[in-house]
């Protein structure tokens, strides 16, 4: 029996709103944050020192050092660095990568056609008449293929394009620790530098008087020709660590200009001198919480990244089921012959498409991001071992050296007044110039070991503050790319909301969802 038109439309809507509402399932583990075992219990091996006095902003870990000059370079960075202007560029991709996998939820087809057509036909010659005939014919039509995401599909699609996209975020603010750390590091490298000429110039000024001193006895015949020469040698040596150090001097310049997004040559938050290193006792850091590390924008990059895998997996199986879509068209048609009706066509039903034999492609597409998965697993576990490891090494390195300074600051007083002896016994005989050469040696040395170890401590601190992952803020959407690079990006092309709209609520520093688990077993 043929259902009046009413009735069966009214049977097939309710056939849709059943499959849309059957469209729940979701194939594919859900996400949870992949455990490590020994994080609960972890302490780092070496004592946490402690620094009295004013807390220091994590976010601003530099301010410790209380120097202007490094707060403007790393102010410049933030605003002017290459490496971080491309992550902030990668956030607008996996922005717009975002939108069309959220497209996907919505009909996938919704094509208007139309078409008109205009046909002359002329006949000459031969024993029929000539004649001319001439029509016009006009087609519209509209057509809607709707897929319904029956297994979770689509729905995987956006949960893997939305973790990928807080991934890119938290790379960002992972630059920014990279970045400030990068930036400090170099500036004191530059400083020490600095400091070295400055101890090597002095020495060689101190070996240069002995060594026209001990000529003109020489001269005078007071002195061996020996003396001479050895006072010379270690002066000529001395002079000759300069250039090399100079030579060292331009390329940490230049290699800050490169962080600073400058072309080679002279940084004026560089110039002047510099009296001493900053004598920091410790870090303001009194314990370490195990989630600390997990905390670390470069963690929150690799649980990002097990999150965007894990909904691959669920794709990868919706492909063993069949794809339901409900599909619908209308038409119009008509031509200029006169007599001929205008047509209107109206189709609209269920659609089924099912890959029955595949042999074995999809599911060995299934164990492909499965192992995708675990390799990402083990990538997470390995990024928090080694934030771990770079605390510890951090610790261990601002403690000894620390004491090492402590021990070096004796030597440095000694060897001065072994020099100050040796000069005093030379002058008045009672020594050769053999025993000056020595102490002057021994000066320099420990001279240079101490700057070389205070250098090395403010290293420490530093790496210590980026191994906890301090040094980046919450820059927004204003912060990911500077604004004349925003206004040429929409010159080019059209924007929309992305290059303003807020982040979402679901917080990029956040760890993700927890009550959700990929099998990792």
């Amino acid at each position: 029996m043929r259902l009046p038109a009413p009735r069966f439309r009214r049977r097939l809507a309710l056939i849709g709103v059943s499959l849309a509402l059957a469209a729940c399932t979701t194939l594919g583990p859900d996400y949870r944050e992949p455990d490590v075992e020994w994080l609960a219990t972890w302490q780092p091996t070496s004592p946490l020192p402690t620094r009295t006095g004013k807390a220091v902003d994590h976010a601003f870990w530099w301010a410790l050092f209380e120097d202007p000059a490094l707060n403007r370079l790393i102010d410049t960075a933030r605003e002017d660095s290459p490496t971080l202007r491309l992550a902030g560029l990668r956030i607008l991709e996996s922005r717009a990568l975002l939108g069309i996998a959220g497209s996907t939820l919505y009909p996938q087809v919704q094509q208007v056609t139309g078409a008109v057509a205009y046909v002359n036909q002329q006949q000459r010659g031969g024993a029929v008449a000539q004649r001319t005939d001439s029509l016009a014919s006009y087609e519209a039509g509209f057509a809607l293929g709707w897929e319904l995401d029956f297994w979770g599909r689509f729905r995987r699609g956006v949960e893997s394009a939305d973790a990928a996209f807080f991934a890119s975020v938290a790379n960002q603010q992972d630059v920014q620790v990279l970045l400030a750390a990068q930036v400090a590091d170099l500036y004191y490298a530059y400083r020490t530098t600095q400091l070295r000429i400055g101890i090597a110039r002095q020495n060689a000024k101190i070996q240069k008087r002995s060594f026209e001193i001990t000529e003109r006895l020489f001269n005078s015949g007071s002195n061996s020709e020996l003396d001479v020469q050895q006072a010379r040698t270690q002066y000529l040596t001395t002079l000759s660590t300069i250039p090399q150090l100079e030579q060292t001097l331009v390329q940490v310049r230049n290699a800050l200009g490169v962080l600073l997004g400058r072309p080679p040559g002279d940084l004026p938050e560089l110039a002047g001198g510099y009296a001493a290193l900053p004598a920091i006792g410790g870090a303001e850091v009194a314990t370490i919480p195990a989630n600390l590390l997990l905390r670390r924008p470069d963690v929150r990059v690799a649980a990002w990244q097990v999150a965007a895998q894990s909904a691959q997996i669920g794709l990868a199986e919706a492909d063993f089921y069949p794809a339901i879509s409900l599909l619908g068209s209308i038409g119009w048609s008509a031509t200029s012959i006169d007599g001929s009706p205008d047509v209107t066509t109206l189709g609209v039903g269920p659609s089924l498409k099912w890959n029955v034999f595949d042999y074995g492609r999809i599911e060995n597409n299934v164990r492909v991001q499965d192992a995708r998965l675990q390799q990402l697993i083990e990538a997470y576990r390995q990024s928090v071992l080694q934030a771990a490891r770079e605390i510890d090494d951090a610790l261990v390195g601002l403690v000894k050296t620390s004491e090492q300074q402590a021990i070096l600051d004796q030597a440095v007083e000694a060897s001065r007044r072994s020099l100050e002896l040796a000069n005093s016994r030379y002058r008045e005989g009672y020594a050769g110039f053999q025993r000056v050469l020595d102490a002057q040696r021994a000066v320099a040395g420990q001279d240079e070991r101490s700057l070389v170890n205070q250098g090395n401590h403010v290293s420490s601190v530093i790496a210590l503050y980026k191994a906890l992952g301090g040094g980046w803020t919450d820059s927004g959407v204003a912060g990911w790319v500077p604004e004349p690079v925003r206004e040429s990006m929409t010159q080019r092309t059209d924007w929309g909301e992305l290059l303003n709209a807020p982040l979402p609520e679901n917080s990029p520093t956040s760890t993700p969802p927890a009550s959700k688990a990929p099998t990792d077993e």
